[in-house]
């Protein structure tokens, strides 16, 4: 900044800088401006400490320095400002401690934003004083200690977020700062998620304001049971409560909450779903997964018109999936689940539910449904591979008549059958060059031929190839499937380059096995033999219209560059982390992809991500399988530099550990812009530590792909503290993404973040996402 262009305006009252690429220090002598009443530097590259000077200007009623590169404490004489009532320092590098008496000293203040700094010690119990207070934000810091007992005395405070800090619950009187909340009676939200607080939650939260809006408890120590009077909150819109030890059952009082996202994953949780949960027609995202959940899964579901992703996953629920009850054109004898028109996301796997697998609504697209892990289940659509369900009715003698008829039947047409298998043999060993044969991945894949693949896509002409691999070419066809006319990816593998044939078998095995909406949905393969004599082998999958994801990041498109909005790209890195954590998870045997890259993540029409590209795959045995069957310098191929683990390529095996380093890299390229094998990387810099050492230096915006930032509307000055702080929660999102990627690309493999960890944190960025545009 330049101070000489400045100090000499004693009468200026507003000055905004903010949104600018300003460097250097903050110049003393602004504290000459003492007719100021508003300071905003938001969002440059202002570095050093924060001028004592500042504490000149009496008349300052916002103070707004967040989101550039300050060192050092709050001075002192920031908080001798009587008539601040805005001070947001936010997404700095400031150290120190709040004095013990920064409430006292200012009593106008009605917002206290200091997150996302290094700000330690204790939360000042003098906070109590300042009575105007309407939000205290400290997340994202190291304070320690108890939340404050007082905090209660403030009657207009309506947001309190003191999220990832190092907070624990007092020893003696353990949640009392909840019995104290209960007299803030505007009070809407509460964040003390990822801290340390431990004990039962108190009774007493069923006495919070009705006006609460927002709960969020996860990621902490908390045992006992859910109080069943949290339904008083009438008002609640999101409860998150993961990652916990709750015990004991849902409350059914629930019911008489206003919820739209409840999130009660990773507890250990008991009993039934209460019906009266299922009939809050507001709930749009409903998360059960992982707890000791039993019963069934209630009809009333049906009534969550606005649900969008329902997650029971990992209980031990029983008994039917709903199915139709009657005639489904009465709604509410329907097919429940089917009928769910807003239902995006829908996980039951690992249960013990039995009988029909319904085939109405989301139960026709299996890119959108689990039912992996619940063995008692039959039919459903052709994907599923589930056997068929058998047919009640039938009486005792009618049964054995038709078993008896059933075996002479089935004894005559083995017989013929094996006449007929010898003759094709025999026929088929005479013109062996000339017959062309296919190998079906199971009997539900349609049989294709060389034929019909070249007739689909019209002969593998140059027109219809849509990509080129290490390991064959990619066409788009038409193919009539079931009778249906179907757009279809044809793969076919380029067998004189070394490992085709290998990374061909791999491919085929994985996803036989292997089926999560997230991951490329096989069609069927074809082993056979072209008109020349040679062999030709390819896989054919759904054709994903929207490209894979390297287009999506990098390729230029006439003149103008595609761009994903942070929305898109926060869904895509859940949708890679879910099919990963299937994968690692995957039984009996876990899966390495090997291969994570963008070029591999294939949109569909929704923008929905699906891995794709098996051919490296492998399964993990005992943790770790031998590298022996995967070419040399596999870690350096033309295409993988840069994504591959650093322990791939010294015949250390394979482990989920490589994928998890193959994910972070992923997130910092999905999220800055720039590929691992950027030419700016040079020596010992990479992407890793280029995105470390932004963080570290509070850099974010520096770092960040430009397009994902708001563009500033340069006339509404009257909305600049507004647009500033959107800006500033949008780059507090994308550091926490950022931050993931760091700890998921760690160069010691057992010092990074589990997959599962990874997705649950990245879920957390998008409630949090989501709440800015509430």
């Amino acid at each position: 900044m330049a101070p000489s262009s400045l100090a000499g305006l004693t009468y200026l009252r507003r000055l905004d800088l903010s949104h600018n690429n300003l460097t250097g220090t903050i110049p003393a002598s602004l504290g000459n401006l003492t007719s100021l009443t508003l300071l905003s530097l938001t969002s440059n590259k202002l570095s050093g400490a924060i001028p004592g000077a500042l504490g000149t200007l009496q008349a300052l009623t916002g103070l707004y320095i967040n989101g550039n590169m300050l060192q050092g404490s709050i001075p002192p004489a920031v908080f001798n400002l009587s008539s601040l009532q805005e001070l947001v320092v936010q997404f700095n590098n400031l150290t120190g401690t709040l004095p013990p008496d920064a409430g006292a000293r200012l009593p106008s203040l009605w917002l206290l934003s200091v997150d996302s700094n290094r700000l330690h010690g204790t939360i000042p119990v003098s906070l109590c004083n300042a009575s105007r207070l309407e939000v205290i934000a400290t997340m994202y810091n190291p304070f320690s200690g108890v939340v404050p007992d007082c905090l209660g005395a403030l009657n207009n405070l309506w947001a309190l977020s003191l999220d990832f800090n190092e907070l624990e619950a007092n020893a003696y009187s353990h949640w009392g700062f909840m019995d104290s909340l209960t007299n803030c009676s505007n009070l809407k939200v509460i964040g003390l998620a990822g801290n340390k607080l431990g004990g039962v939650l108190p009774a007493s939260i069923a006495n919070l304001s009705t006006s609460m809006e927002t709960l969020g408890l996860w990621g902490n120590m908390l045992s006992g049971q859910i109080p069943p009077t949290i339904g008083n909150l009438t008002l609640l819109s999101e409860l998150s409560l993961e990652n916990n030890t709750l015990t004991g059952p849902v409350p059914s009082s629930l019911g008489s909450c206003r919820l739209e996202t409840l999130s009660l994953d990773n507890n250990r949780l008991t009993g039934p779903i209460p019906k009266e949960v299922l009939l809050i027609s507001t709930l749009a995202y409903a998360s059960f997964q992982r707890n000791m959940l039993t019963g069934s899964l209630a009809s009333e579901v049906g009534h969550l018109v606005n649900l969008q992703l329902l997650d029971v996953s990992g209980n031990r629920l029983t008994d039917e999936i709903p199915i139709s009850l009657g005639d489904c054109q009465v709604l509410e004898y329907c097919n429940f689940l089917g009928t769910l028109k807003n239902l995006q996301e829908l996980d039951l796997s690992y249960n013990s539910f039995d009988g029909e697998v319904p085939e109405s609504g989301i139960f026709l697209n299996a890119s959108a449904f689990s039912v992996e892990g619940n063995t008692a289940l039959c039919g459903g659509i052709v994907e599923l591979k589930l056997p068929p369900c058998s047919k009640d009715g039938i009486t005792t003698g009618k049964r054995s008549r038709k078993v008896i008829i059933t075996i002479s039947l089935a004894t005559g047409i083995l017989s013929i059958a094996l006449l007929l298998a010898l003759f094709v043999f025999c026929h088929e060993k005479r013109k062996l060059k000339k017959e062309e044969h296919t190998l079906p991945n199971n009997d539900q894949h349609v049989r294709v031929s060389y034929t019909n693949l070249a007739n689909a896509t019209n002969g593998f002409s140059s027109e219809n190839l849509v990509g080129v691999g290490s390991f064959g070419s990619v066409y788009k066809g038409t193919m009539m499937i079931n009778d249906q006319e179907v757009v279809v990816a044809v793969k076919v593998l380029n067998l004189l380059q070394r490992g085709a044939s290998r990374s061909f078998s791999a491919e085929c095995e994985t996803l036989r096995c292997a089926r999560h909406r997230n991951l490329v949905k096989i069609l069927t393969v074809c082993s056979s033999i072209e008109p020349g004599g040679l062999d030709f082998k390819a896989l054919v999958f759904d054709f994903l219209p929207n490209g894979n994801l390297d287009q999506w990041l990098h390729i230029w498109e006439h003149g103008t560059h595609r761009g994903l909005d942070l929305a898109q790209r926060i869904d895509i890195a859940i949708d890679v982390a879910s099919a990963l954590e299937y994968l690692h998870h995957y039984r009996p045997t876990p899966i390495v992809h090997c291969d994570l890259k963008p070029s591999n993540i294939l949109l569909d029409n929704d923008m929905v991500a699906h891995v794709g590209d098996f051919g490296l795959a492998r399964f993990v045995y005992q943790d770790q399988t031998s590298l022996s069957d995967i070419s040399s310098g596999w870690a350096t191929r033309r295409g993988t530099i840069g994504y591959a683990a650093p322990e791939y390529g010294l015949g250390n095996g394979v482990s989920i550990h490589g994928d998890i380093y193959s994910f972070g890299v992923l997130l910092l390229e999905i999220f800055t812009g720039k590929r691992p094998t950027d030419s700016s990387f040079v020596d010992d810099l990479s992407l890793h530590s280029y995105v470390q050492v932004a963080l570290q230096d509070q850099q974010v915006a520096s770092v960040v792909d430009q397009r994902l930032l708001p563009v500033q509307d340069q006339e509404s000055h009257g909305k600049t503290c507004s647009s500033s702080s959107t800006t500033e929660m949008i780059l507090f999102c994308i550091a926490s993404v950022l931050q993931i990627g760091i700890l998921c690309s760690k160069e010691v493999p057992t010092d990074r973040l589990l997959i599962g960890d990874a997705l649950r944190e990245l879920h957390g960025v998008k409630d949090k996402y989501n709440w800015i545009h509430y």
